[in-house]
């Protein structure tokens, strides 16, 4: 064997070694973000299973914070998903008595951790944020 057959085996089986680790760690990742939403969704006396069901999680995060079910659609369209996203984000930082740069900072922008602080801290689920002011005092 040559030294560049040699070196090429050795790199080979480095790059499934490396590959086999960051597969699981990416899993590891995704197991505690599905826990965290499981948590937050709850505490906000919905299905936690439903953190695991794709497009269903949106609707009921979209229930969670009261807007409409028609929201989907609009995180479908480029640009405006952004946007949404942010409402959405700070909404859900309200439901659970937080303020709005919570939700933009923590939800948006480093949501792991967002969604570990809201599940399995101490914030209680105040109600919809998006419904009426009367349609929350009654919620509570």
């Amino acid at each position: 064997m040559t030294f560049a057959t040699m070196m090429w085996l050795q790199s080979d089986s480095s790059a499934g070694i490396f590959g086999t680790g960051m597969m699981l760690f990416f899993l590891a990742i995704a197991v505690v973000c599905i826990a965290a939403v499981w948590k937050v969704f709850a505490k906000a006396g919905q299905p936690g299973w439903a953190a695991i069901i794709p497009i269903y999680n949106v609707y009921i995060m979209l229930k969670i914070i009261g807007r409409p079910a028609w929201w989907i659609i609009l995180m479908l369209i480029p640009i405006v998903n952004i946007v949404i996203a942010v409402i959405v984000a700070m909404d859900m930082a309200k439901s659970f008595g937080q303020s709005a740069v919570f939700g933009i900072v923590l939800l948006f922008l480093f949501s792991i951790i967002g969604y570990l602080i809201l599940g399995f801290g101490s914030a209680q689920y105040v109600g919809p944020a998006a419904a009426a002011p009367q349609a929350r005092a009654a919620a509570v």
